[in-house]
């Protein structure tokens, strides 16, 4: 799910510049070219979802309800991840070093997400209520749990009640829908600042 993310971010931040001619000689939707580069990411992710079965097949992980959970909580990794991807793609028309700072912030991150060490490593309460306040740390959490052990430490456990949810939902919400007005109020530019 971290490559998932990854994949998205970074080649979302380069599309529109590198689309560039296609944007001044042709009239299409500035939006396209990032839901493109999502999808395509997607179906990427999927194919490793194929390999991921296999791997649970073969360590005799059994099948529960709660893999049917997992669905939603990739849509709500896709959403951030598109949100995100908008801020990225509008901000390196103007500025080309944000994909600098983007990816110093995703080692950062990289290391602040339980993807190498479990999250029950931190004996910590309170900072694995900071690590799980990221909605890639809270899905990836939840995709553990849906997919391989109920034993694993999610959002509601830590926080000990779902109604906090509310917190890494509304920062996706919020990231997505800032996202999407402020590439479309930029959009208009493209084709003079690249």
């Amino acid at each position: 799910m971290w490559t998932f993310f990854a994949e998205i971010t970074q080649q979302s931040t380069f599309a529109i510049v590198g689309r560039g001619d296609l944007i001044r000689k042709i009239k299409i939707p500035r939006w396209t070219i990032i839901v493109s580069v999502t999808i395509s990411a997607l179906v990427n992710f999927l194919l490793n979802l194929v390999i991921v079965g296999i791997f649970m097949v073969v360590n005799k992980v059994s099948p529960s309800i709660t893999m049917l959970l997992f669905p939603l909580i990739l849509l709500e990794l896709y959403i951030f991840s598109l949100g995100v991807s908008l801020w990225l793609a509008t901000l390196y028309v103007k500025y080309r070093d944000i994909s600098y700072i983007w990816e110093i912030l995703m080692q950062g991150l990289f290391y602040l997400t339980p993807i190498i060490y479990p999250l029950s490593l931190i004996k910590q309460e309170w900072m694995q209520q900071v690590i799980l306040l990221s909605p890639v740390a809270q899905t990836i959490q939840g995709g553990r749990w849906a997919l391989i052990s109920n034993e694993t430490i999610t959002f509601d456990k830590v926080f000990g009640s779902p109604l906090w949810y509310v917190i890494p939902f509304g920062i996706v919400i919020f990231v997505a829908v800032t996202g999407v007005m402020y590439f479309k109020k930029e959009s208009k530019y493209f084709a003079e600042n690249i």
